[in-house]
C-alpha cells in the first residue's frame, strides 16, 4: 500500500497534533470560543500537570493563546484556538481522512 500524497505531506502531517490530549484540546477549542483550564480539565480527565504541560506545548507552537483573569477574586485561565491552530488542525485532519480512504 502507498501513501497518500497528501498524508505523506509535511503540510498535512502535524507532530504537534499526534498526542491524543493536544488533538482533543485543538477540537474542543475548535467547537467553543473559549475554555477554562478546569473545564478542559474536567472534560479530558487528565491531571494539572499532565493538561498544563499539553497547554504549554501548543501555546509554544503558537496553536493556542492563553488569557489569564480573575472571577471573584479567583485567577481564571481562558484558553483559544488560534488561526495557526485551526489551519494546522484542519490540514491534520484532512491527512487522517485521507488515510482512512485508503484503507476503505
Amino acid at each position: 500500500m502507498s501513501e497518500s500524497p497528501q498524508w505523506a505531506s509535511r503540510e498535512a502531517r502535524d507532530r504537534v497534533l499526534e498526542h491524543r490530549v493536544r488533538l482533543a484540546i485543538c477540537v474542543l477549542l475548535a467547537r467553543n470560543d473559549a475554555l477554562s483550564f478546569a473545564r478542559l480539565k474536567q472534560l479530558l480527565g487528565e491531571t494539572d500537570g499532565s493538561l498544563g504541560a499539553q497547554l504549554r506545548k501548543l501555546e509554544e507552537s503558537g496553536y493556542v493563546e492563553a488569557v489569564k483573569e480573575f472571577r471573584d477574586r479567583k485567577p481564571v485561565t481562558w484558553y483559544s484556538l488560534q488561526p495557526t491552530g485551526r489551519t494546522r488542525l484542519i490540514e491534520h485532519l484532512q491527512g487522517i481522512a485521507a488515510l482512512l480512504d485508503e484503507i476503505e
